[in-house]
């Protein structure tokens, strides 16, 4: 077991005890928000003494010398240069040195908490360009759940059982990076599988967000150039981390800028909380809490009704399925959707993500996006949006359709779809693979494994028939289904039975009749012997 798994299953152990009778959905918002918030005091600490800040002293710690050089007539000062370099600052009495100062003394009183987090959402205004990636990002500690205690003392108290847990992870690996981002996203993973369909809502699992970070990042070399990846429903924010490890040169601070849309404000709050705690500068983050699929974003029209689209060299997508949206008829106007004929109907929203995402992404870029099979084949409004998507006046914009197998979903058991747009392309062809038999069975859930994932991403790179698995079909092939686009009309699964010789069958009974017949006898000459009638 590897130290990561160490600490990770002792913390998850713990975090199910303390959380007694409270949702996993609603516990993750206490144990994630304060791992973020040692997080930031500890790199708080780690600017302070790198750029000497402050006077370090020996055999004192950052903390200590921190709390005795800023006093009342200089606090300002120094909260507005820290904050001025990373975004938000916290006050001497605020950091996690502190508060667990008071906790080992026993000095924490109930209302700490509320002012810890009073005074971060003040300073957080101090830096103007950072202040929307800051603010409110604790808003979901509900520090009067009842659950936590009947008495504003006992929730106090389960309060510092959750911070002391937090504080005894040792997040140093033994190269001494910091692993407190990987531990972060596996906690996310693990509450997303005790929330169950909740889970969905905020994480892809993280074999599928791969193969999506593979296909979208497949041409990209190593550049001195930024990369910009957008997901317009971000969730957690874990699928765009994992489009960073897939970039040739991603690790480094500012080869990539983050961007990221999510309606729900709890997720909204998990996707900055993770990002940041794998060390993208809020410099390279750029993510919005509100409706994708209402007022665009991220810019939309200018005063005098131009639209001015930033666009991106990746896309990824996994939005809720089959959601309702309102396709009020004053969205045709949207230039969104207005090329394509028809709106998504008002209670399947699949189509307005996927034209949303497609408008977004650049000439040369691709996208990746997951969706439920019906996509592939409904009709109506949809079958139109589907057929202009493919005979669009640039091209067909259609690239690969890959199917996944069943239940590899939080909460969602139906096999789903990634389905790949590029817009500047050489040829209309569309490559299927029919992925859906290659999985790990698992007992609450189906997996991907490396070698599932391989062959998917080495079939679509080559981009041939393959037998059973994949086919390449023409654009002539795709207007002769009238654009149905469900696989197995482009790729044969049928094992063929083996066929039967029946005159080898007949010849088998014969002489499995013959032996009878002379089992039979020795056995009746035997019982003759014994006498037996």
């Amino acid at each position: 077991m590897t130290k990561i798994q160490e600490i990770t299953t002792k913390l998850w152990a713990m975090a199910n005890e303390l959380r007694g009778n409270m949702d996993a959905s609603e516990y993750k918002n206490y144990i994630l928000a304060f791992m973020f918030y040692r997080y930031l005091s500890e790199h708080q600490e780690g600017y302070l003494m790198q750029y000497n800040v402050i006077d370090i002293e020996e055999e004192k710690t950052v903390n200590e010398v921190y709390l005795e050089q800023v006093n009342e007539s200089n606090l300002n000062d120094y909260l507005e240069d820290i904050s001025s370099m990373l975004g938000y600052a916290i006050a001497p009495q605020d950091t996690w040195a502190s508060l667990m100062y008071k906790i080992e003394n026993s000095n924490v009183i109930p209302s700490d908490y509320q002012t810890i987090f009073d005074n971060f959402n003040k300073n957080a205004e101090l830096n103007k360009e950072a202040s929307q990636d800051f603010r409110g990002v604790f808003n979901d500690v509900n520090l009067g759940d009842s659950r936590l205690g009947s008495s504003t003392n006992d929730r106090a108290k389960s309060l510092n059982r959750i911070v002391k847990l937090v504080n005894d992870i040792d997040y140093k690996g033994e190269d001494g990076k910091d692993l407190l981002g990987v531990i972060y996203e596996y906690l996310i993973g693990q509450f997303a599988a005790s929330a169950g369909k909740k889970g969905g809502e905020f994480y892809t699992p993280h074999e599928v967000s791969k193969i999506l970070a593979k296909i979208v990042t497949e041409d990209i070399k190593k550049s001195k150039e930024t990369f910009s990846v957008y997901d317009p429903t971000c969730g957690s924010g874990s699928l765009l981390l994992t489009v960073q490890k897939e970039v040739p040169g991603g690790e480094k601070p500012g080869a990539i800028k983050f961007y990221g849309q999510e309606k729900n404000t709890t997720t909204y709050n998990l996707a900055r909380m993770n990002l940041m705690m794998h060390g993208v500068s809020f410099t390279n983050l750029t993510l919005s809490n509100a409706d994708t699929l209402e007022s665009d974003w991220p810019d939309g029209t200018d005063i005098k009704g131009i639209d001015h689209p930033r666009l991106f060299d990746a896309v990824v997508a996994n939005p809720p399925y089959s959601a309702f949206w309102d396709n009020n008829e004053t969205k045709l106007r949207d230039p969104r959707f207005k090329d394509y004929g028809k709106l998504a109907p008002k209670t399947k929203a699949d189509y307005a993500f996927i034209l949303h995402s497609l408008y977004h992404l650049d000439e040369n870029g691709t996208m990746a996006i997951v969706l439920p099979h019906g996509v592939l084949f409904r009709g109506a409004a949809e079958g139109t949006i589907r057929k202009n998507i493919i005979e669009h006046q640039s091209g067909n914009r259609i690239y690969a359709v890959i199917g996944l197998p069943a239940n590899l979903f939080y909460g969602v058991s139906i096999p789903t779809v990634i389905i790949v747009f590029k817009k500047k392309r050489v040829s209309k062809d569309i490559l299927f693979i029919d992925a859906s038999n290659d999985f790990e069975k698992g007992k609450n859930q189906n997996r991907l494994t490396d070698a599932n994932i391989s062959k998917i991403i080495d079939t679509y790179h080559n981009r041939v028939d393959v037998d059973k698995y994949a086919h390449l079909a023409s654009i002539e092939e795709v207007r002769n289904n009238e654009y149905n686009l469900n696989i197995p009309r482009y790729v044969n699964t049928f094992e063929e039975e083996e066929q039967i010789d029946i005159k080898e069958v007949i010849e088998l009974l014969e002489k499995d009749k013959q032996e009878i017949a002379e089992l039979e006898a020795i056995i009746a000459e035997q019982l003759k012997i014994l006498g037996v009638n």
